[in-house]
């Protein structure tokens, strides 16, 4: 390609659209934690206490909860950003999955789950994706669906298609 385009070679990728690229050999890691300081530090949570789950236990999250309504951009901020973390971070893909259902009209409760979401981040934001080679690969999959356990009508109704 350097025959019939200019180019430089800038050696080996470390950073690309917020994420850290670490190569050696037989292996890449890919992690956002430069993302996740930063994403602490913009929600005044940079020196909150790290805790185990993403999640509260048994928490279940409901459009109609009673709970005073909060900025919804702000809201709608957080989210989003959460969002592209799941790009390194599939531990917390549910989770958000699970919060970014209330965008429109988040509740203190809401917001709550997803700082929970930013304290988890505390302790794991040097965590990320590792890739190595392999000779031998197989494909496995697993689902967890608990249509059952969801208070949300509209949810409920999609279980019996």
């Amino acid at each position: 390609m350097k025959e019939d385009f200019e180019m430089t070679d800038l050696g080996l990728m470390r950073y690309f659209l917020g994420l850290q690229v670490k190569q050696t050999k037989g292996e890449i890691f890919i992690n956002q934690e430069k993302y996740c300081e930063d994403l602490l530090k913009r929600f005044n949570m940079k020196n909150c206490n790290p805790v185990a789950t993403p999640a509260l236990l048994n928490e279940k999250l409901s459009t109609n909860d009673g709970a005073p309504k909060v900025d919804a951009s702000s809201y709608r901020s957080l989210v989003g950003s959460l969002i592209y973390l799941t790009n390194t971070k599939p531990d917390i893909l549910y989770v958000v999955s699970i919060v970014s259902r209330f965008m429109s009209n988040p509740s203190k409760l809401h917001y709550g789950a997803a700082k929970q979401i930013l304290r988890y981040l505390q302790g794991t934001k040097s965590m990320g994706i590792k890739y190595t080679t392999e000779e031998d690969n197989a494909l496995s999959g697993y689902t967890d669906s608990d249509w059952a356990g969801c208070i949300t009508k509209a949810f409920q109704d999609m279980s019996s298609l």
